[in-house]
């Protein structure tokens, strides 16, 4: 087992119970849109590009789209537990837990998190490292940010003296530079929720920024 193989389980399960039309985080999409996107994510690297914008996401959305049209969701749920096909480059030994850990980790919780009275839920510690480790990558999606970000991790029990969480010493982990620029802003929490708020999720994730209040408030709205 891996923590990528866990996360997709966990959100295959989530998703059968959820059913097709639970909210998620992802602004427009039921889950049943969240069930085509990991399925086309791994059977159609062709459709790939246009996940992130640019001039290929009409083509991406018409994949998705076609996907609907064809599975049923209980399909759509099997196809994605069942994991990549042969030929695909997810398959390729290694890269599904370098790549998909994050990208379960986090559709996992856009679906837990759009319900109402979600709690945060306990994670092994060997998963926070991994995400830990993970979110230098984040360097390359918030270099365009309009300030420095340092992310200071706490420890896995909570904020110390935030309010957002249980109550929990600071780690001791080497702070990550995820932009080098001034003014700059530390974004603090567990990795869990410096992943959250790495990828975009920042009304759900729990995290303490620290620094100039115009800069926060900069980054804040340039994150969402």
């Amino acid at each position: 087992m891996t923590y990528s193989l866990d996360e997709r389980l966990a959100l295959a399960a989530l998703l059968d119970q959820a059913g097709p039309d639970a909210p998620t985080l992802c602004a427009g999409w039921q889950t049943r849109d969240l069930a085509a996107h990991v399925v086309l994510r791994e059977r159609r690297p062709d459709a790939g590009a246009g996940m992130i914008g640019g001039p290929l996401a009409g083509y991406t959305a018409r994949v998705q789209r076609q996907y609907l049209d064809r599975y049923s969701y209980p399909e759509l749920i099997a196809l994605f537990k069942a994991g990549p096909p042969r030929l695909s480059p997810f398959a390729i030994p290694g890269f599904d837990e370098a790549v998909n850990t994050v990208e379960y980790f986090v559709h996992h919780e856009d679906v837990r998190r759009a319900a109402p009275g979600w709690t945060e839920r306990e994670l092994p510690a060997g998963l926070g490292d991994a995400l830990w480790k993970r979110l230098k990558g984040s360097r390359l999606f918030l270099r365009s940010a309009p300030t420095g970000i340092v992310f200071a991790r706490a420890d896995d029990t909570g904020l110390a003296n935030t309010g957002l969480a249980n109550t929990g010493p600071a780690s001791t982990a080497t702070p990550i530079i995820a932009k080098n620029a001034t003014p700059s802003v530390t974004v603090t929490g567990t990795p869990a929720e410096l992943t959250l708020w790495s990828m975009g999720r920042v009304t759900a994730a729990r995290v303490q920024l620290d620094g100039p209040d115009e800069a926060a408030a900069r980054l804040t709205a340039w994150r969402q």
